[in-house]
């Protein structure tokens, strides 16, 4: 794809020749010539400068670089969306393959690609163009929307509800039972019915080993464009909001709600039956023991606001030699007492 051609499709200005052939898309250090790259960041310019890359996506051209340059508003969506021009995941075969087992009451849309050993229950509904990979089991009673990706060994359970153009990677678990147990007298434990599900919204995507638990009475659900990553634990009933990022081994107790635009980042956890507002931060491996106030950046465990959060831990790695100068101090005093 010539240059000019690829900056008119994203909407970018170009800066340099335009007649330079584009192959593919790498990243800044792996690129050679017929890649184009990007440069998000202002502090990584050094490397951009040192790029093998035919051209680059930057959010205003760089000085002193023969590179050509697509100057874009938001380099590092106009990269994804120029990867998306030059490379698709294979899409499987069309149709049901005779190792796919369908209930006979399943309602399945049209241009659906149903793969070997995948599983549809009875009375399930699934909408136009999904894609069901090997292994893939949808429980009974589920309805599901169009342009539905499951990748192979992903399961959802019975009666829950699944929205548009929702994907699900390897090994997800929708509607999981909530962990919930109920103490008897002689100290054993009697399992308690979970009998509400789990609703995922349109445009949501949940990666690699993920549980979103079903809720014991009423619903758990996730709400549109939210993103969850590898290895996330949502227990029942909680709520994740409108296009939250929630990044790997994030774990959320039971009841806690997101409301829109929440970041949750690697590791971070929430009691129970707390609610972190629109915009909050949560810091990598911070612990939530309460209500997060809308916008708030916060860290640590238990949890607060991130700019005290770095102040106490720089006071933290001090504190050998703090607790020494506070001893020598304390023995001078008790020394000018005794005189």
């Amino acid at each position: 794809m010539k240059l000019n051609t690829l900056a008119e499709a994203l909407g970018c200005r170009l800066a340099g020749s335009d007649e330079i052939e584009i192959t593919g898309v790498a990243t800044v250090e792996q690129a050679g010539p017929g890649h184009i790259t990007f440069l998000a960041n202002p502090k990584y310019a050094a490397k951009a400068r040192r790029t093998r890359a035919s051209a680059i996506l930057v959010a205003e051209p760089l000085a002193g670089v023969d590179v050509a340059c697509l100057v874009s508003a938001n380099p590092y969506l106009d990269f994804a969306r120029a990867l998306a021009l030059f490379y698709q995941p294979p899409r499987p075969a069309p149709g049901i393959h005779p190792l796919a087992s369908v209930a006979a009451s399943a309602v399945i849309g049209e241009n659906p690609s149903i793969g070997p050993f995948a599983v549809v229950g009875e009375r399930v509904k699934i909408g136009r163009n999904a894609v069901l990979h090997p292994h893939v089991v949808i429980y009974e009673g589920v309805e599901i929307g169009d342009d539905f990706v499951a990748h192979s060994h992903a399961a959802v359970r019975e009666l829950c509800r699944i929205g548009n153009r929702v994907i699900l990677q390897n090994g997800v678990v929708i509607g999981g039972d909530g962990f919930g147990f109920a103490k008897r007298a002689d100290g054993t434990h009697a399992k308690i019915v979970q009998s509400g599900v789990t609703v995922i919204e349109d445009d949501v995507e949940v990666q690699s080993l993920t549980s979103v638990d079903r809720a014991t009475i009423g619903e758990t659900r996730v709400r549109r464009g939210a993103k969850i990553d590898s290895l996330v634990q949502i227990g029942h009933a909680c709520v994740v909001g409108e296009d939250n990022i929630i990044c790997a081994q994030a774990g959320l107790a039971g009841s806690t709600t997101l409301e829109r635009n929440v970041l949750l980042a690697g590791q971070a956890g929430s009691a129970g039956h707390l609610t972190v507002h629109e915009g909050a931060i949560v810091y990598a491996q911070s612990g939530l023991g309460g209500d997060v106030p809308p916008g708030a950046r916060v860290s640590g465990s238990p949890a607060f606001d991130a700019g005290e959060w770095l102040r106490a831990i720089t006071a933290f790695q001090k504190l050998p030699e703090m607790l020494k100068t506070l001893r020598e101090l304390k023995k001078r005093v008790d020394q000018l007492e005794q005189r």
